[in-house]
């Protein structure tokens, strides 16, 4: 048995995979969209446990989220990245401000974790996607730590390799040269965010697609708390 050369495991993962999970995404989203629209939901737990709920998914949103931020600017404006990049100091800020973004995740996720595995409510509403939603997290954090501190200047390269290999792929013109030479713990990191894009529709994930924009603009809401102090006052 003939065992793939790296060149075509590199197709298979970096050009193949990522049509496929695009695909999977978008079919199987509008199908769950179509068919279960309710289920369009983050399935939050806060109702039966907050406050270490509040621990974990706040720090790791903020976290996630400009850690996403970071590589859309990355793939957006790679040129103008690499200028801002080209003063020392502001290179050294923008790569510690992402390294502290990314601790700020895996401190969230961390958090997420334990409180799954010791909150006997929590862990009784926790289904094997769920699992398989946190693991995928923990492989692509850890995977870009490692890519962070072992090699150096990642928002750098990733606007000068990785921007013009995901450019290749929405143009339908894949070439994957700028990456080819790029250390295996990157492309792990990659292949990874490819696989939770392919499994996001089939999970809990889903809700990013439904993000309650409507909050911007609709009007306020009057809540009303119903304490036994609020009922003796109305029964006076």
């Amino acid at each position: 048995m003939t065992i793939p050369g790296p060149f075509i495991l590199d197709q298979i993962f970096l050009v193949v995979f990522p049509y496929v999970s695009v695909i999977i995404f978008v079919l199987v989203s509008i199908r769950r969209y179509r068919r279960e629209a309710f289920t369009f939901t983050s399935l939050s737990s806060q109702f039966l446990e907050n406050q270490n709920h509040f621990w974990g998914l706040v720090p790791f949103h903020f976290g996630i989220i400009t850690v996403l931020l970071g590589h859309l600017v990355g793939f957006l404006v790679p040129r103008e990245l690499l200028a801002w990049n080209s003063h020392p100091i502001r290179l050294y800020i923008l790569e510690g401000s992402a390294l502290i973004a990314a601790l700020l995740t895996l401190v969230g996720l961390t958090s997420i974790l334990l409180r799954r595995l010791t909150d006997p409510k929590v862990r009784a509403v926790t289904s094997r996607a769920d699992w398989v939603v946190l693991g995928s997290f923990v492989v692509q954090i850890l995977s870009g730590l490692y890519v962070a501190v072992y090699h150096s200047w990642g928002s750098s390269w990733f606007a000068a390799l990785a921007a013009p290999y995901l450019w290749s792929l929405v143009t339908l013109q894949p070439d994957i040269s700028p990456v080819a030479s790029l250390p295996w713990m990157v492309k792990v990191h990659m292949t990874s965010a490819w696989l939770m894009i392919a499994f996001a529709p089939f999970t809990r994930l889903v809700h990013i697609l439904v993000v309650p924009n409507p909050y911007l603009w609709r009007k306020a809401q009057v809540v009303r708390w119903y304490t036994k102090w609020a009922l003796r006052r109305g029964s006076a």
